[in-house]
């Protein structure tokens, strides 16, 4: 299978919806479609991440749990930065420049944000990522 990146725009200061769907040349319809956490389109602010894509297709909605194994700082993925823009958009991001691909201490800080905001503490909210927090974080779909 090919690999496939999802598309995504970081917002800067003056622009809005019209505008980027237009440099796009998607439309605005299909801007709110991909971007459900948009609750009032004439609101967005600098530095938030708009899918100007589709979703790759995939057999689910979301990446299934990788295993636990999978979060060491060896692992390069783009399942790790789609991870970490998902924590961003939760409000646990301890992130300096944002996620990327490679495992880091960066993401295990903000995944351990995630599992106390789940109402984990002690072992469970250590950072690395369970079956059951990984499933509620919705993590979208990619391809390697």
């Amino acid at each position: 299978m090919a690999k496939t990146t999802t598309q995504f725009y970081v917002v800067k200061r003056g622009d809005n919806l019209t505008k980027i769907a237009r440099m796009h040349h998607v439309t605005l319809d299909q801007i709110l479609e991909w971007n459900p956490q948009i609750e009032d389109p004439d609101v967005i602010h600098p530095g938030q991440r708009i899918r100007v894509a589709p979703p790759p297709e995939t057999d689910g909605e979301y990446e299934p749990f990788p295993g636990a194994d999978f979060f060491q700082a060896s692992v390069t993925s783009p399942i790790i930065e789609a991870m970490g823009y998902r924590l961003i958009e939760e409000n646990c991001s301890v992130y300096t420049g944002g996620p990327d691909s490679t495992w880091s201490s960066a993401d295990q800080k903000s995944y351990a944000k995630w599992q106390r905001k789940l109402g984990f503490g002690g072992p469970d909210a250590d950072g690395i990522p369970g079956r059951k927090s990984w499933d509620k974080l919705h993590v979208p779909a990619v391809y390697e």
